[in-house]
């Protein structure tokens, strides 16, 4: 029987079948393939620490692993939300050159975080455009993300692994390059030393941390550091660090203090 508080280590020692349940609900998990990686990750992150990450209810996620070890590990998908329903009126007509399309299928299977492709085509929507994502789930956490920047959503199901998710300006929405969560709130602390920038993300719920992480590390200068401060080791940001040059060092200084 799996439980919330389990660690991911406990739960494949029990059935190691059930690495392919969790990359199949949770795509962010790709990286567990590579046994090294695996090792890690599963060791210091809980069922539910993995669910909050991805944007997960942890208990939907302990109740498909459990299904999924009943059944002998076999690949589950977690219920979508209700989607669909009147296309707004905004969208109708829309002239091609006013849709910004970024397609992140091949990227979530290759186990790619996609959030900075995504950001980037966000910079480029135009006033009264939209932005079409294509995924092979549906992409929840970004919802959160886009609404704080001004933007509203129609999702689509088109098949299997086929989602469209078309993000369409509101009113009054920040511009591109305008201060926003694309542009995280972070500064250089004069007491931390020249080229060192901090970046605060203990109260941010998930994936803004990571979101704005990564976006704060576009702009850091060569030979610049950033010092994350989180409640937590940002386990899924780690390999993302090492697939794009970073060095990184993890202090946990306390509890709840990484």
């Amino acid at each position: 029987m799996v439980h919330k508080n389990d660690s991911l280590a406990a739960v494949l020692q029990g059935d190691e079948s059930l690495l392919e349940v969790l990359i199949g609900l949770l795509p962010a998990l790709e990286p567990m393939r590579d046994p090294q990686m695996r090792k890690t990750m599963s060791r210091l992150t809980t069922v539910e620490q993995a669910a909050q990450m991805a944007g997960v209810n942890a208990d939907e996620l302990v109740r498909q692993l459990n299904r999924g070890a009943n059944a002998g590990g076999a690949r589950v998908r977690a219920k979508p939300a209700v989607v669909g329903g009147a296309r707004p009126a905004v969208l109708e007509g829309l002239a091609t050159e006013n849709i910004v399309d970024v397609d992140v299928r091949d990227d979530l299977r290759t186990g790619k975080e996609p959030f900075s492709r995504i950001m980037a085509a966000r910079g480029q929507v135009p006033e009264g455009g939209a932005l079409s994502v294509r995924a092979i789930f549906e992409p929840v956490p970004l919802y959160a993300v886009m609404a704080k920047q001004g933007f509203s959503h129609y999702t689509e199901e088109l098949g299997d692994e086929d989602w469209r998710v078309w993000f369409y300006s509101a009113e009054d929405r920040p511009k591109a390059g305008s201060d926003s969560a694309v542009a995280p709130p972070s500064k250089e602390d004069p007491e931390a030393g020249e080229g060192v920038v901090m970046l605060d993300v203990r109260d941010l719920e998930p994936p803004e941390p990571m979101v704005r992480t990564l976006a704060a590390l576009e702009q850091l200068p060569p030979g610049g550091t950033l010092v994350q401060i989180n409640a937590r080791v940002p386990q899924f940001l780690l390999p993302l660090l090492l697939e794009r040059g970073f060095t990184y060092e993890v202090r946990e200084q306390g509890p709840n203090l990484v």
